[in-house]
């Protein structure tokens, strides 16, 4: 006997047109026989509730809703290395769909597992207080380590065992190429395409004289020595740890990797023009 099959929706409660999206999702796919589980705050029809700890074996996680969803859907998915497919609910996003679909043909992907795969660099980071290691975690977009207050953080930062430069600073960003077009991307980095193995380490606002974006190897270790009262680490804005001084932050490259799903096959090219709405009109290729 076949074992059932089962999916998990993740879902923006605050859009109104997402949970409608969601409930037009699971009544197609329960006509399939899906099981279906949800971690979210919202009530459908045939639908499990459950605590993310509590969620049993599931094919795919589909987001409804934006990135932000989407970052959360990644909690879920990066231990289980289940697919995660983001129809996005809005705005255009860099992660989901980058033209929305009908809800129709998110439920024939799913059915057929027609959906094609695109693996996501993942951060590490670990906090080191008197040489113990007190808090660990992860990030899909970035780590940071910024101001708590109004003042400035002092921030002595360490590249592979070798000291980098001392910043009186807003904060630091350590980006994968997924968190390139995010928070990095505001506080003035470059843009990397999903595939170069490389990450993005940038001050913001550094009283310095040199304080440009860096683009270092994914093997790279990043040490980043805390030299004021306070400040606060912040993975993905999801995930957050209180620092004080003397504490360390060790940034590394993690050994698993986010599934990230889609529909219709998109170059990051295609969405960077349709996120920035960038002119190419007149274009003469296919």
């Amino acid at each position: 006997m076949s074992k059932k099959r089962a999916a998990v929706l993740v879902v923006n409660p605050s859009r109104a047109e997402a949970v409608e999206a969601a409930t037009e999702l699971a009544g197609l796919l329960q006509k399939a026989d899906f099981d279906l589980f949800t971690i979210s705050d919202v009530a459908i029809s045939g639908v499990i509730n459950s605590a993310a700890d509590d969620l049993p074996e599931v094919e795919i996680a589909v987001v409804l809703g934006g990135d932000g969803t989407i970052l959360r859907g990644a909690e879920l998915t990066r231990q289980r290395n289940i697919p995660l497919l983001g129809i996005n609910i809005g705005h255009v996003g860099f992660m989901a769909e980058v033209i929305r679909p009908e809800i129709t043909a998110v439920a024939r992907s799913v059915i057929d597992k027609s959906y094609g795969l695109d693996s996501r660099m993942v951060l590490a980071y670990e906090v080191i207080r008197n040489g113990k290691v007190i808090d660990t975690g992860w990030a899909l977009n970035e780590v940071t380590v910024e101001r708590q207050h109004t003042t400035m953080v002092e921030l002595f930062v360490q590249i592979d065992g070798r000291p980098l430069s001392r910043w009186g600073c807003d904060g630091l960003i350590a980006s994968t190429p997924t968190g390139s077009t995010a928070y990095a991307f505001s506080a003035g980095g470059p843009v990397l395409w999903p595939e170069v193995e490389a990450l993005v380490l940038l001050p913001i606002s550094a009283h310095a004289l040199f304080a440009r974006p860096m683009v270092i190897s994914p093997k790279s270790e990043i040490v980043v020595e805390i030299q004021s009262d306070e400040a606060l680490l912040s993975a993905d804005a999801l995930r957050k740890f209180p620092l004080t001084n003397g504490d360390q932050v060790r940034i590394t490259r993690d050994a698993s990797k986010i599934l990230l799903s889609h529909i219709v096959a998109t170059t990051f090219t295609d969405r960077i023009v349709a996120k920035f709405k960038l002119p190419v009109e007149g274009w003469r290729g296919e």
